[in-house]
C-alpha cells in the first residue's frame, strides 16, 4: 500500500494520481483540519486517512511513501520511515517513473521560475508539445499528458531532498545563495541538495559566475563576468545593454528584450544553454526571448504608451524586491517613475529610500504606508494618491519618457486581496489607457 504524507497541493496531486491509476493508498496529515480537506472530501479521496500528530501506526502495511516537500527530514515520521527502510520518494520521482517524454530540470536559489517559463516558450516556438510544470505552479503528477515532446520542470531543493532516482535529459542550477537555512543543518547541506540534481542528469549546465557552481563538474557553463572556453553561451556588458555570444559569435543584444536587468540576461543564458542541448534552433529561441514578458507580477513588461514603458512588479512586497526592480530598470532607463506603497512590513526600508532618492525621478505613493514613505523620500518628486487608478493617472502625467514601475515594496491587503489582484488591476488600467490613446 502507498502512503501519502501531507494534504497540501502535492498530496492532492498524488492522491488524484493514485486514484486515477486504481492504486490503493492511505493519506495522512499532522494537522487536524488541513486547508484542502474539503477538496479531498469532494473528490472521495479519504477512504483511508489519518489526521493529527504523527503516529507510527500509519506506516502499517505501507511499502512506499510519497512525501510532501514541506515536511522536513528532521520530523519523527521521516525518521520512522527510514528506520523501517521503506521507500521514501517525492512526487517528482513518481512522475519520472511514468513520464512519457524527456525531462529538463531547473533549480537554483533565484531565477528558476523565469528560466523554466522562458525555456518552455522557446520549445513552443520550435513547435514542440511542451509541458511546463513543477514548483512553478502545476504539480508534476497532474502534468503527464499524451503526445508530449518535452517536460520542463522547476525543482525546489525540498523536492530534490526526497528524490532518489530520476532520469533527466538536462539540468541547470541557476545560482546558489543562502536560503531556507532553517530547513537545513547548515549551508553546506543546502548546497548539496541543489547539486544533487546533476546526479540525475545526462547533461549538466551551471552558472560560471557563481563561486560554488564554478567548482562543480558541469558539462557546460554560461556566464557574464567570468566567461571562458567552457561557456557555449556568454554575455558582455556594452553601455546599458548586454551582447550575447554563442561560441564566440554575437547572436543577440539584450536591448531587444522586454524584460530588464542583468539577472534576466543570466536567465536567458541558462535557457539558451538548455534549449541548445535539446536541439532547439538558436534563431527560434532568440525570437521567443524577444517576445517574453517575464513572469506575471515580477518585473513584467505590460506595454508601451507614448514612448513610456510600463512594468508590473506587484509581487514586490518587501524592500529588497523593490531595490532589485529599480536597479534593473536603471540599467536601461534614465527616467523612472515609481508607484509604491501598501502595508509596510517590519523591516528596514532605509536602503530602499536611499536608492529611490538616487535613481527615481517621480515617486507616486499609495496605501497605508504612503505618509511614512513620503517622509523618507526627498531626492525626487513625491505625489500621494488615494487609489491605484489615481496613481496611474498621475504617473502617466509625469512620465514623459523612460519607465513607469509598480513595485510597491509592501503587502497589498490594505487595498487588494493579494499581490496578484493588485498586479492584474494595474495591468487592466494601463491597457485601458492605451486603448484610449
Amino acid at each position: 500500500m502507498k502512503l501519502i504524507l501531507g494534504m497540501g497541493i502535492t498530496g492532492l496531486s498524488a492522491a488524484r494520481f493514485f486514484a486515477k491509476n486504481n492504486e490503493i493508498f492511505r493519506i495522512a496529515d499532522s494537522r487536524k483540519n488541513p486547508a484542502l480537506l474539503k477538496v479531498f472530501q469532494e473528490e472521495n479521496l479519504l477512504d483511508d486517512c489519518y489526521f493529527g500528530n504523527w503516529n507510527e501506526s500509519i506506516l502499517k502495511d505501507i511499502d512506499e511513501v510519497v512525501i510532501s516537500p514541506g515536511i522536513a527530514q528532521s520530523e519523527d515520521i521521516v525518521r520512522w520511515i527510514r528506520e523501517r527502510k521503506l521507500n521514501l520518494i517525492s512526487d517528482v520521482e513518481l512522475f519520472g517513473r511514468h513520464s512519457n517524454a524527456p525531462i529538463i530540470g531547473i533549480t537554483g536559489s533565484n531565477g528558476k521560475s523565469t528560466v523554466t517559463q522562458l525555456l518552455g516558450e522557446m520549445a513552443l516556438a520550435n513547435h514542440l508539445n511542451v509541458v511546463i510544470c513543477g514548483n512553478i505552479g502545476t504539480p508534476v503528477l497532474e502534468s503527464i499528458a499524451e503526445n508530449t515532446d518535452l517536460y520542463v520542470v522547476e525543482l525546489s531543493s525540498y523536492q530534490l531532498d526526497y528524490t532518489n532516482q530520476l532520469d533527466l535529459f538536462a539540468a541547470v542550477i541557476t545560482n546558489i545563495s543562502p536560503d531556507h537555512l532553517d530547513r537545513y543543518e547548515n549551508y553546506e547541506a543546502y548546497i548539496a541538495s541543489k547539486l544533487s540534481i546533476y546526479s540525475y542528469s545526462q547533461y549538466a549546465i551551471a552558472n560560471l559566475d557563481d563561486s560554488i557552481l564554478s567548482k562543480s563538474n558541469a558539462d557546460s557553463y554560461f556566464a557574464i563576468e567570468n566567461y571562458s572556453s567552457d561557456c557555449d553561451f556568454y554575455a558582455k556588458k556594452k553601455d546599458k545593454f548586454f551582447e550575447v555570444f554563442y561560441k564566440g559569435e554575437l547572436i543577440f543584444n539584450s536591448q531587444d528584450l522586454l524584460v530588464v536587468g542583468k539577472h534576466n540576461v543570466e536567465n536567458l543564458l541558462a535557457a539558451l544553454s538548455l534549449g541548445n542541448q535539446f536541439g532547439l534552433s538558436i534563431e527560434s529561441m532568440i525570437n521567443a526571448a524577444k517576445k517574453f514578458k517575464g513572469l506575471a507580477h515580477r518585473l513584467e513588461f505590460v506595454t508601451r504608451i507614448d514612448q513610456v514603458d510600463y512594468y508590473n512588479d506587484s509581487k514586490s512586497t518587501n524592500a529588497i524586491s523593490t531595490i532589485t526592480a529599480i536597479n534593473a530598470l536603471s540599467e536601461r532607463y534614465n527616467t523612472i517613475t515609481l508607484i509604491a506603497g501598501g502595508i509596510a512590513k517590519n523591516e528596514d526600508y532605509s536602503q530602499m529610500f536611499r536608492l529611490i532618492n538616487k535613481k527615481v525621478n517621480n515617486a507616486v505613493l499609495i496605501g497605508e504606508s504612503k505618509d511614512f514613505f513620503a517622509q523618507s523620500i526627498s531626492g525626487c518628486s513625491v505625489i500621494i494618491e488615494e487609489s491605484l487608478e489615481g496613481a496611474i493617472t498621475t504617473a502617466k502625467k509625469h512620465a514623459l519618457e523612460g519607465a513607469v514601475l509598480l513595485s510597491p515594496g509592501c503587502a497589498s491587503f490594505d487595498m487588494f486581496s493579494d499581490f496578484s489582484e493588485r498586479g492584474e488591476v494595474f495591468k487592466q488600467l494601463i491597457l485601458q489607457c492605451r486603448e484610449h490613446q
